[in-house]
């Protein structure tokens, strides 16, 4: 018995569209999450010498959200290094 082949056009109403052949991603979000931490340090970073300005205009959260989210952003790359590490056995 063959295996079923996807079709590689597929027809709705009057439009064809065309099936890519494309193989899945082998993601696992550790690159993301690296990526994502490391901007929200360069945002801390880039915002404390405005830290005076921040302070008179009431938005001094500007930078601890960015420190929360560096922050954030370490517990979640731990996290999803460790699920890597337990599905590559």
């Amino acid at each position: 018995m063959e295996p079923e082949q996807q079709p590689t056009r597929h027809e709705i109403g009057k439009r064809t569209f065309l099936v890519a052949d494309v193989e899945p991603l082998d993601v696992d979000g550790v690159r993301t999450l690296e990526v994502g931490t490391a901007l929200w340090l360069v945002a801390f970073v880039a915002l404390l010498p405005f830290y005076g300005s921040l302070s008179d205009d009431g938005r001094l959260w500007w930078l601890w959200t960015c420190l929360a989210g560096f922050g954030l952003g370490l517990f979640g790359l731990e996290y999803c290094r460790r699920r890597r590490a337990a599905t590559r056995g």
